[in-house]
């Protein structure tokens, strides 16, 4: 087998960690805001996004959810093009929160 077949298969096996992690975070309107969203772009996101993306997973469901909602100010340490993409994501696709 290949590095680059290894490097890939761990890849994935992230994105679906990460797919996991989006459908459960306890909230069910951030759960169906970032499922919709993982559902959409998870598997074009490179690697640096991935990253990016699990240190937004990290931060509280409440604050994530007013970032994405526009209800709050994103502290300067999670403001990112890709936050950024998911707020915008959010916006025009209009995915209900319940």
């Amino acid at each position: 087998m290949s590095g680059n077949s290894t490097a890939s298969d761990g890849l994935e096996a992230r994105r679906r960690r990460i797919h996991f992690r989006v459908r459960r975070r306890g909230m069910y309107e951030l759960d169906v805001l970032l499922g919709a969203f993982a559902d959409a772009r998870l598997a074009a996101l490179p690697v640096e996004d991935l990253v990016r993306f699990e240190e937004i997973l990290d931060a509280p469901d409440q604050e994530l959810f007013r970032w994405i909602t526009g209800g709050g100010p994103v502290p300067a340490a999670y403001r990112s093009q890709l936050l950024d993409d998911l707020v915008a994501f959010h916006r025009r696709t209009q995915v209900p929160p319940c």
